[in-house]
């Protein structure tokens, strides 16, 4: 399983190449740096200016500092003046904290942006037949989580690790100045440290992997039994479906239970370490003080340090899982975008041809190896010819217009309009020719006018409306109280499938194709919705190259040829008459599905 791969902590390559989405916007991360820098450099001014109070005023041991120029010898004043500094430190780290963490969030949101987009335009690059391979769940997970994933690498990952790298070098140099028997006291605690958080990266990766597997299918479960809701009420099967889910949403928790108490162990190891140092501070630099080797507020200082210095290393823990989260993330999102797109534009393509002939020389393919779903298929449609097609299911009628309309190539042979070869036209302008009607009609969030549109926003309403009247859709058009802008839900579900359907066929016509297909269009509808589809018919095809993919007989008498499909062959063609005339597969065909179809018509 995908999600199982969590992939190398850290990947050069896959880094270099999430690196190149922030190029852009370089300058914004420039000054996040340098405030970054600024937050860091200040995080040791506390302590210092405490040590510079106690040393000078409250316990004064004749040692001077840099500010002793600057410092009053009335004490409420000195102090007061210190707590003014102190203040401004704050006030400025505050300033510098919120600048870097604004920059790096909106940078990170602007890398995601590009990223989304061009994940979006790579999928609707991408063939059909890579989708008929991967769900679509873990299509829009890349899009979705993952992404998230690396927005948290680029917001508060990379930088902020940068961050903790200052802040603990800062500090260290500075108790190293003051004291290095401290120093060395304090960090007398370090292999317990790395001992811990080794250990706590090794648990954290394993309950991280079971995490990103219980999540990749709790996400795979709810799409499928949702889009089947239907079914599953139809056959009673509530509630064994939540049962299987009660068992894959348990072992996510159980996961997540792992992630918790390793947590919950290693961040009281680290301050148990920190509290260690500082009890180790108080006791040999107590002896220091009274000794005469050392201030107290040197001490006092340390005492801060101590606190400072341990809280970047347990950040640091959280920059690892999203270090580890990001590089898996990103491996997936990679892989994805590197996926070719095999039926690529043509360097020089060649323009439609006007002609409208269609010819099937020889064509033979295969989904997979050589499981062959057409088999040397060769004929020809003519210039305003109406063909229907029909066979057995399996026989390769939807595959055929698959073929023709290139969304996969042929394994041998070719496909030509006008005489060239689709393969060397480009894609978009081919299927521009076309106007099709699918079996099961999708409509898509938005209004009817959007949906017959679909994205052909120089389509005059004269067009639209029509379009519509032409397959008798104008009248469920005036009944609603928006007309054309009478908004959709998801799927038109507010629509019944009819409704839905003629809107299709309103969508295929408005681009005024010179081509028809209908694949099995009115094998959807109702008896009366058929009837108007069939009104309509006769407008639609007249003047256009139509291939119908035929379900019920009246479609099928009115075409100029019926080609019959069988067992991936070609194995007849005529007219209606004449192949009952033959009485051979169509002539089974019709005494099994369509005589009883036409009795009751």
């Amino acid at each position: 399983m995908e999600e199982e791969v969590v992939g190398k902590i850290y990947d050069g390559r896959l880094m270099r190449r999430l690196l190149g989405y922030m190029r852009p916007y370089g300058g914004k991360i420039a000054l996040s740096v340098v405030f970054l820098f600024i937050y860091s450099s200040l995080q040791v001014c506390g302590p210092l200016l405490t040590k510079v109070a106690i040393d000078h005023y409250l316990a004064p041991n004749g040692r001077h500092s840099l500010l002793d120029p600057w410092l009053p010898a009335d004490p409420l004043n000195g102090i007061t003046r210190i707590a003014l500094v102190y203040l401004g430190v704050l006030t400025l780290s505050f300033f510098a904290s919120f600048g870097e963490t604004w920059l790096m969030q909106v940078t990170g949101q602007y890398a995601m942006f590009d990223l989304r987009k061009e994940l979006m335009g790579h999928l609707q690059k991408l063939d059909i037949s890579f989708f008929d391979r991967n769900p679509v769940g873990r299509l829009v997970t890349r899009v979705t989580t993952d992404v998230d994933v690396l927005n948290d690498l680029f917001s508060s990952g990379l930088v902020a690790l940068l961050g903790d790298l200052l802040t603990l070098t800062f500090i260290t140099l500075v108790m190293f100045q003051l004291s290095p028997g401290l120093t060395t006291l304090m960090l007398a605690v370090m292999p317990l440290v790395i001992l811990a958080t080794v250990r706590f990266r090794r648990s954290v990766s394993a309950s991280y992997r079971k995490i990103r597997v219980a999540i990749a299918r709790i996400n795979a479960y709810l799409q499928e039994h949702i889009v089947g809701i239907v079914v599953l009420q139809l056959f009673n099967r509530e509630r064994k479906s939540n049962e299987e889910f009660e068992r894959i949403n348990r072992a996510h928790m159980e996961a997540y239970k792992d992630a918790i108490i390793t947590y919950g162990w290693f961040y009281p190891v680290i301050e148990f370490c920190a509290y260690l140092a500082i009890a180790g501070i108080l006791t040999y630099g107590g002896f220091r003080v009274k000794s005469g080797a050392l201030s107290l507020g040197v001490v006092v200082a340390f005492l801060q340090y101590g606190l400072r210095f341990f809280r970047p290393i347990q950040d640091l823990s959280e920059k690892y899982n999203i270090l580890q989260g990001a590089m898996a993330a990103s491996e997936r999102v990679f892989n994805l975008l590197d996926t070719p797109v095999h039926l690529a534009v043509p360097s020089h393509p060649t323009e439609v041809p006007v002609s409208s002939r269609i010819e099937f020389d020889q064509v033979w393919f295969a989904y997979e190896d050589e499981d062959w779903v057409i088999r040397d298929l060769s004929f020809t449609i003519e210039p305003g010819e109406t063909i229907a097609i029909v066979g057995h299911t399996g026989a390769g009628k939807t595959t055929l217009v698959s073929l023709l309309l290139r969304f996969y190539d042929v394994s041998r042979g070719a496909i030509r309009v006008g005489g060239v070869d689709i393969r060397e036209m480009d894609p978009r302008k081919l299927r521009a020719q076309f106007g099709v009607v699918l079996q099961d009609p999708y409509l898509f969030t938005g209004t009817i006018g959007e949906n017959i549109r679909l994205g052909d926003e120089e389509m005059l309403m004269e067009r639209m409306i029509e379009a519509a009247q032409q397959v008798n859709v104008m009248e469920l058009v005036e009944s609603l109280p928006e007309r054309f802008d009478q908004p959709l839900q998801e799927r038109g579900n507010s629509l019944s499938t009819g409704q839905k359907q003629l809107i299709s066929f309103a969508r295929a016509l408005a681009r005024q194709p010179r081509f028809l297909i209908l694949d099995e269009a009115t094998s959807s509808v109702d008896t009366e919705t058929e009837f108007r589809v069939r009104e309509a018919l006769s407008t639609m095809v007249k003047g256009r190259t139509s291939i119908i993919i035929a379900h019920r007989l009246s479609t099928i008498q009115r075409a100029d040829r019926i080609l019959v499909m069988h067992k991936a062959t070609l194995r007849e063609s005529g007219t209606h008459q004449q192949l009952l005339a033959q009485r051979g597969i169509y002539y089974k065909l019709y005494q099994l599905q369509y005589k009883d179809q036409e009795l009751a018509a």
